[in-house]
């Protein structure tokens, strides 16, 4: 039976401007995919990442590129040779898991041979702001498990001083999104062990991290942007402790789930990421996420209106989407 293709740009808007040290995001564009085959409709989202030189109308183009690939029935795995790793192939990929389970009656956690999703402590996120604006955010956080908080260079011993004076207790993260240097890392070393900080995510610039390599920082480092897919990972081994996964970096959950088995293969940590995106871009995420000791799904509770049945936090953890949601029967 054919299938029938329909991609398109979504908006969302936040409710509040999400600032990391690359700029300020006040609207989420990600692309909408869905593959129709009788009865049965597969969905998929991706975000297109400037970082990465993509845009809502180049991934569009790339999804129109392969259409008769699509349509004409190709699989994941052809579609892998196809397109390059990236939010267009996120959100094709899954798009088809989600259709193939639907034309199996079944889920995408079965079909995938992983957990059913649960509730996961997944970190809220801080944006960067005056030190006394993230303290004021945090502290309406303070009793969840685990914050990530957005720094950059000219304030971030203020900024981390400012949120955990007044939330001592979560787990936390730092990501400073590529803005500090290796000298960086070196010096604020104290200061990183005297607040606590459980993981330091991409402080440097990821084609400038060679200096990470032998530095013996004594808080784990995660990569980020300086990884994509599982030809990175050679590269990372004594730089990074761990890696963060996200789907629109690897091109979807395919690729995303042979990621994180040869990640920990190596020795990596895991970090399950996100863009700013709506649940759709979530749901498949949560399956990857069970394996990491870090989860940072919060992009949804960004949107002034999300898609309904997606996920929803409760105190900093995570609640899976409703049934029929994406990958899982009404």
């Amino acid at each position: 039976m054919l299938r029938t293709l329909d991609a398109r740009h979504d908006g969302f808007a936040l409710h509040t401007p999400f600032r990391i040290s690359r700029g300020v995001k006040t609207v989420a564009d990600v692309v909408t995919v869905t593959v129709r085959q009788g009865v049965h409709a597969g969905m998929g989202e991706g975000v297109p990442y400037p970082r990465y030189g993509e845009t809502v109308e180049g991934s569009l183009a790339a999804i129109e590129a392969v259409r008769e690939l699509i349509e004409g029935g190709a699989s994941r795995e052809e579609l892998a040779t196809a397109m390059p790793a990236g939010a267009a192939r996120n959100a094709v990929d899954c798009a088809l898991w989600d259709l193939e389970a639907k034309l199996a009656g079944t889920s995408v956690a079965a079909l995938a041979m992983r957990a059913a999703p649960q509730p996961l402590a997944s970190a809220i996120t801080i944006g960067i702001d005056t030190p006394d604006a993230m303290a004021q955010v945090a502290a309406r956080h303070a009793s969840v498990p685990l914050l990530k908080v957005k720094v950059n260079r000219e304030e971030a011993e203020a900024q981390l001083a400012a949120v955990r004076a007044v939330a001592p207790k979560p787990r936390l993260i730092v990501d400073p999104n590529e803005s500090w240097r290796v000298e960086d890392v070196a010096r604020w070393q104290d200061l990183l062990v005297q607040y606590r900080v459980d993981l330091l995510e991409q402080p440097v610039p990821a084609d400038d991290d060679a200096g990470l390599e032998g530095l013996g920082s004594r808080i784990p480092i995660c990569a980020d942007e300086a990884l994509h897919t599982r030809a990175d990972l050679p590269r990372l081994r004594g730089r990074y402790d761990y890696v963060n996964i996200k789907l629109d970096k690897t091109g979807g959950l395919t690729e995303a789930l042979a990621l994180a088995d040869a990640a920990l293969g190596m020795g990596f940590g895991l970090m399950v990421g996100c863009m700013v995106s709506s649940s759709l871009g979530i749901a498949p995420a949560m399956l990857v996420a069970e394996q990491a000791s870090f989860v940072d799904l919060d992009g949804p509770l960004w949107l002034a209106a999300d898609r309904a049945g997606g996920v929803r936090d409760e105190a900093g953890w995570m609640q899976p989407p409703a049934p029929g949601f994406w990958g899982t029967p009404a």
